[in-house]
This record gives structure tokens, sequence and C-alpha cells, in this order.
């Protein structure tokens, strides 16, 4: 499968194998790392960010391809739905069916509340169910909340709110203790103990996996509570607009069903956005990780309803996305890899950075390493990718741990006629999480009142940048937290007359910023061309 320079590289890195292990390259300093990221992360190029013009965040940079959806025209008119008449009418609606949403709903239903889930693709279909790596808490002899909270804090180069970073890590070990006790099958010790290693970042073993598919052994479980307490779903369905009360006071949404179109309204007595990430906006052209319906759809509903968001300007390219071969290509490589022993190395055989940097250390130096030493593996059809070095795995655990250990990375590869086993992968940093999101207080709600929100559409909480782990943790203490408090709210709410009126008003506020656009939001689902760029979100 791979081509004859590739096979000229593995030699170089077959050469130097044996001297590598056990040896790790040192660790940057503040100032290398810092130096590190200004020349060479997607984040600072400057170029590729503009200033709000309108709204919330009026003069705050963020990403180009984000700030063309936010400063769009809602896809309806107020005129185009029966506000008087709701198709649906509940305590508590869940907008996202991912993780987040599915904890906030069992929660809520604990709550007494009575809640409905409703999502754009099919309940799982989500960047929960792709999470590979693991899950963070500490829960162990050597390790504690106040340990876990100097790791994140330090990793989102301590911009993380302070309240709902405590909050994060104090709730973990009783997050994961919920998962176990609903039927999350962690890996073990036979004797019952779980298992945990290092991630990038952290100074404990703190990261619970089942194995290479944590995600989706996680989603298993929270989907099968979901359909067992008979909380309803609509699946194939998207909210295209929050709708406020008279009072100014979230009251529901305008839903749209994928297929037909067709317009629904949904009364709540609070709301709960769980809409996830944004990897498929593809910012600056990069492939990602994330499942086809991650468009930053939260953040457009949140901010066209007047609540804020924060840190929009910062972004996760995760340093391990699949360079080869191009059928998967920006497919995630999971942490886990690197954590159990596998080093990345460039095309000379050479190990150029400790393996366990932050995430954002580790793209930007991937990146240098291609494009200012020029020492990436060229990919046919145009790129360059590094080696992540993974038979050394086997050389340090030995036979058979590549297979226990991270089996989907196998099989996926394995596809393809590439044998992770016996020779390396080439990985370039992929498109993975969205650090910034929605203002939240510690109880889940925006500044906008009975708007609740949870998981990845979130912000604040990993500051600018996350440390592997910390996302599907927050997707639990989080969802739960959202779900929690807002199933008490709605015992405390008497909705009030139902309006759309926001929209107009921000068109106005489009109007008077002198913006002049055809483009309407939320995006909802990506397109693809085949033109230049490659990818295009519309």
């Amino acid at each position: 499968m791979y081509t004859q320079e590739m096979l000229d590289s593995i030699k170089k890195v077959e050469a130097t194998r044996s001297s590598r292990i056990g040896v790790e390259p040192r660790r940057m300093d503040a100032d290398e790392k810092d130096n590190l990221l200004r020349e060479f992360h997607p984040d600072y190029i400057v170029s590729q960010f503009t200033e709000l013009k309108m709204g919330p965040n009026k003069g705050e940079k963020v990403p180009l391809e984000l700030a063309a959806a936010l400063q769009a025209h809602s896809r309806i008119k107020a005129s185009d739905v029966d506000l008087s008449n709701p198709d649906y009418d509940v305590d508590v609606l869940v907008i996202g069916g991912g993780g987040a949403g599915s904890s906030a709903a069992i929660m809520a239903h604990e709550g007494g509340a009575n809640v409905m889930i409703v999502t754009k693709l099919r309940h799982g279909d989500a960047n929960t169910m792709m999470a590979e790596g693991g899950i963070q808490a500490a829960d162990k002899p050597n390790d504690s909340p106040a340990i876990h909270y100097l790791d994140a804090m330090g990793g989102g180069h301590f911009k993380n709110v302070p309240e709902l970073l405590e909050k994060l890590v104090c709730e973990g070990p009783d997050a994961v203790k919920w998962l176990n006790d609903l039927g999350v099958l962690f890996d073990k010790e036979p004797d019952g103990t779980m298992i945990t290693t290092h991630g990038g970042g952290t100074s404990r073993k703190r990261m619970h996996a089942a194995k290479d598919y944590t995600g989706a052994e996680i989603m298993r479980v929270l989907r099968d509570e979901v359909i067992n307490r008979g909380i309803p779903v609509v699946d194939f369905t998207s909210a295209v607009e929050i709708i406020l009360d008279e009072n100014g006071k979230a009251a529901g949404a305008v839903l749209m069903n994928m297929e037909t179109h067709d317009l629904l309204v949904a009364k709540a007595k609070t709301v709960i956005i769980a809409t996830g990430g944004a990897g498929r906006m593809h910012y600056q052209g990069f492939p990602t990780s994330n499942h086809y319906g991650a468009t930053a759809d939260g953040l457009v509903l949140a901010y066209r309803v007047g609540a804020p968001l924060l840190y929009a300007y910062t972004l996760q390219y995760h340093p391990t996305g699949v360079a080869y071969p191009s059928q998967i290509y920006g497919a995630l490589v999971t942490e886990k890899v690197r954590s159990i022993g596998a080093m990345l190395v460039n095309s000379e055989g050479e190990a150029f950075m400790h393996p366990l940097e932050t995430r954002d250390v580790a793209a930007a130096s991937i990146i240098r390493e291609c494009k200012a030493r020029h020492k990436g593996v060229d990919i046919p059809g145009g790129g360059y990718g590094i080696w992540l070095d993974t038979p050394m795995i086997e050389m340090i655990h030995g036979e058979g741990t590549i297979e226990k250990r991270i089996p989907a990375m196998l099989r996926m590869y394995l596809k393809y006629d590439i044998d992770m086993r016996k020779v390396p992968i080439l990985i370039y940093p992929t498109l993975h999480y969205q650090n910034g999101g929605i203002k939240i207080a510690a109880d889940g709600m925006s500044d906008v009142e009975n708007l609740y929100v949870a998981g990845e559409a979130v912000g604040g909480i990993h500051g600018e940048n996350r440390l592997m782990g910390n996302s599907l943790l927050d997707v639990i203490v989080f969802g739960r937290n959202a779900g929690v408090s807002a199933a008490a709210k709605a015992k405390k709410t008497t909705v009030g007359a139902l309006t759309l009126d926001h929209i107009a008003k921000f068109d106005k506020e489009l109007a008077d910023a002198g913006i002049v656009t055809d483009k309407v939001s939320p995006i909802l689902l990506p397109r693809y061309t085949h033109g230049n760029p490659r990818y295009e979100a519309k």
C-alpha cells in the first residue's frame, strides 16, 4: 500500500527504532511552546480570522467560516410557523442526541421532567460515538481532583473558567462510576481494578478506556438507558431557531424535518443545547475527525437569541489524524497509540518531540516538521505526513498488545493492507474539537434564561486547549448537570406567549452593521465539492 518513497523512509525509521526505545525526547519549556504555537498553530494565523460586527460578541475575533454562519440570516421567517399550536409540549427539550444530550435527558427524566430529545441525524450520531482513547477521572490513590485541575488548567493555557473546571474534575470520579454502574465495559484488571493510562499533558495515569472505542461503548450504554426509560427521541429533525417567550426566556425551538423540510414547533419550559462541535466547517481547509453533522449549529442558535460565546477563536487540531491512505484521510488516530508507546518520527527516522506533549504543541510540532524543516513524507496527490511508529508498541509491551489495546485502529488500517504491528502509519493534524462555545454558568445555563448548554457546544471548560479524555468527561459531567438544573428550573417555570421576534431584530442588526449576505444558518450539513478548497460548508 505504501509508495517506494514511503518504504525508503520506513527503512530509516526502522534503523533508529531500537535506539529510541526508552529514550524520549525532552519536553519543551514554556517559552519554546509559546514560540512554537505562535509560529505554526492554525489558531495564530491572523488572516484566517475576522472580527464580529454585531451580536453579543461584537468586536471579538472568530474563524472566517464561523463568522459567516453567525452573521447570516435565519432559515425561516416568523410567519413560517404557527406558534399558537405547538406540535410538541414538554418540560425539557434536549437538542442533540450525543453523549451530552443523552446524559442530560436521563438526568432530567430522573428529576421527574417530561423530556424529549430531538436530533439532526440518528440518536448516537455524534462525536461521542467517535471518541476513542478514554475518559479522564482522578480516582486512583496517587491522584486527586486538585492534580487533575492543575493538569487541565496548564493544558488550557490558564484560560479555563475556574468554576467550570472545578466542577469537571471534582465530579469526574462519580461520572465514571455512574457510567460503570450503567454498564460501560471499561478495561479492568482481573480483580476488577480499572486500568488507567497517561494522556498528553497528564501527570498521573487517569485515562479510563474501553479498548480504543470508549466513546462508542459509552454511547451504547447511554442510548440503551434512554430507550429503557422511554424517553422520546425525534430523529432526523434539526432545530433551526430557538423560541423565546414574551419575557425573553427560552421556551422551545422550531424544528425542521431533514427529509421533508417541514417545520414543527416544540414548546418547552427549558431548553438544553447539546449540538456538539464544528469540525465539518473545515476551518482553514483542514480535514476533520468529526461526524457528519458537526456544523456549529448550537453556537448559531444561541447567538441569534443573544447568548454570548466564549473563546470561539480557538479550535483543537488533533495531532494524529490519518494522512494516508486517502480513503480515511482525517480520521482520528487516538492519542492512546502514543500513550502506550508509539513515537512521532520524521522522514529521516528522527524523534522530534516528546510523544505526550499537549495536543496544540504536538500539532504545531508536526506542522513545523513538515513545513519548515521539510522532513515530512510526501503523500500521493499532495500533502505530507509524519510517521507514528506503531511497531514500537509491541517491542515494548510484547506481541499481541496492539490487537488487545487498540483493536479498532488495527482493523481500520488492515482494511487498506497496512499492518500497524509491522509498519508505522502516516499522520497529520486533523480538525478535532471546538475549544470555544457558548458561555455558561456553573449550573449550565447560558446568559439567556432557561437556555442550558452541555458538551462540546460549551465554551470555557477547557480554556484554549483541551487535554485528552476531558471531552468525554465534560459530556457526562455537564450533560448530567444541565439535565438536573433544567428539570428543577422547569418545575418553577411558567411559559409566556411564544415569539420569534428576535429573527427580525437580528436581521435589523445585520443591516445596521452593514452586513450584506445571502447566507442562511444554521448550516445543518456540509456540502462536498471537487473543486478547491477541498471542502465547502453551506
